[in-house]
Parts: structure tokens; sequence; C-alpha cells
């Protein structure tokens, strides 16, 4: 389970979460900083990572493209990278479920 953090999420969660989700990565990271979303998305698509985003951009292309790649949304308000860390933590079962689940394209975690 890769995950791909965009831009509003901190790069620090690459290296807090790698024991969870090893081989994840930072927009930053992979070179895609400040890039289109649709840069981002075909990335995610072709690297075979699962995009994590505070934004409903990823989330409304998954409804209209589908997947892969898959998305996690983050509905959350302002809170800390802690917080963001601890919640994908404490949704792993969600996460793995919904990545094996060849319907499945989308994890809104509140």
């Amino acid at each position: 389970m890769k995950l791909l953090f965009d831009e509003n999420l901190s790069p620090r969660l690459v290296d807090a979460l790698a024991g969870l989700f090893p081989g994840s990565a930072h927009v930053h990271g992979a070179g895609l900083g400040s890039a289109t979303d649709d840069a981002v998305w075909h990335h995610a698509r072709e690297q075979g990572f699962t995009l994590v985003s505070k934004d409903a951009d990823f989330y409304e292309l998954s409804l209209l493209r589908g997947q892969p790649p898959k998305v996690i949304w983050i509905r959350r308000g302002n809170c800390s990278t802690a917080q963001i860390e601890t919640l994908l933590r404490t949704q792993a079962g969600r996460i793995e479920a919904m990545l094996g689940d060849p319907e499945s394209t989308c994890l809104a975690l509140l």
C-alpha cells in the first residue's frame, strides 16, 4: 500500500508512516510540486500509488475517471500532521479493505 501525499499534506507523513505504508511518497519528492492535478493523477496511476489529499479535486476525478489510482480523501478542516498520521494509522484496516476492493475508487476519512 504505497501512498502519494498531495501538496496540501506534510511531506513528513512519508517517513512517519513508512512502516505502515512502505514505498510512499510526497508530490514534492516525486518532482510534482505545483504540478496540475492531471499530472499528479497520471503519475499516481502509472506508478501504482493511492492518492491522499485534503482536496475534493481528486475525489471528483475518481468519480469521473474511476480507478486507478484510488483516492483517500481526508475530510478534516485544519489539523496537525500528527492528527493526520493518527487518522491514517487508525483507519489502516479500512484503507486496506478499500484497496483490495476492485469496485472501490475512493475512501473518505473524517
